[in-house]
């Protein structure tokens, strides 16, 4: 499976994951995912931006970057000059401090960012790991070494899941249901298409078992 690297990734990317990991009482084999490193950067994509819920809304937390001359996606510098660290902890504190697992999470999650990984490449992998590890999804990352035409490899979704394109992956995994959101009352029932951070929030442990449903 070839995917492109991204910013706390949505569920959509982390069912993909999941969807190729044998889970059993007796024996866990990973998942092998080869992580596209060798595109350019893509602008408005997942590789520097999720989606969580708050209480107005669906809420973009972006990461931005220094216009440099190389636009090689391990290349890409994260940009320090403006709060945003600061204003994406804020974000989640405001979004999810009544979450039932937010607490436990969010020291680690606050971590990642106050480390200010150098380019966005470093961030985006600290973040797909965090959520690897703590869902529970096994899964052996490899970078990619050169770069793959589109539709010559199969199961390519580096350009699939997209925000501004439509995105079926979930309804095609039988995984397009509900689970419990902290606003979903106020919104009027449950909202797709956010960060796999929305899931871990609020169902913990649970997490695994909501994406490894078929």
């Amino acid at each position: 499976m070839l995917l492109s690297s991204a910013y706390f990734p949505p569920l959509s990317w982390l069912a993909l994951v999941a969807r190729d990991m044998t889970l059993s009482p007796d024996r866990v084999l990973p998942s092998h995912v080869l992580l596209e490193a060798c595109e350019n950067y893509q602008k408005q994509s997942y590789r520097n931006r999720c989606y969580i819920l708050a209480a107005d809304g669906v809420q973009m937390l972006q990461v931005p970057v220094v216009h440099g001359d190389s636009w090689g996606i391990t290349d890409v510098q994260v940009d320090y000059s403006t709060p945003w660290v600061v204003r994406t902890q804020r974000a989640l504190d405001t979004a999810y401090e009544t979450a039932a697992y937010y607490e436990y999470y969010r020291d680690d999650v606050f971590a990642l960012l106050d480390a200010r990984p150098s380019t966005l490449w470093e961030l985006n992998l600290s973040t797909i790991r965090f959520l690897l590890n703590n869902i529970g999804i096994a899964c052996e990352l490899e970078p990619t070494r050169d770069f793959a035409a589109p539709d010559s490899v199969a199961d390519d979704f580096r350009y699939a899941i997209h925000p501004k394109r439509p995105d079926d992956v979930l309804a095609t995994l039988g995984l397009e249901r509900p689970y419990y959101q902290v606003f979903r009352d106020r919104m009027g029932g449950f909202t797709p298409r956010l960060s796999a951070l929305d899931l871990l929030f609020n169902e913990g442990p649970d997490s695994i078992l909501w994406l490894s449903h078929s």
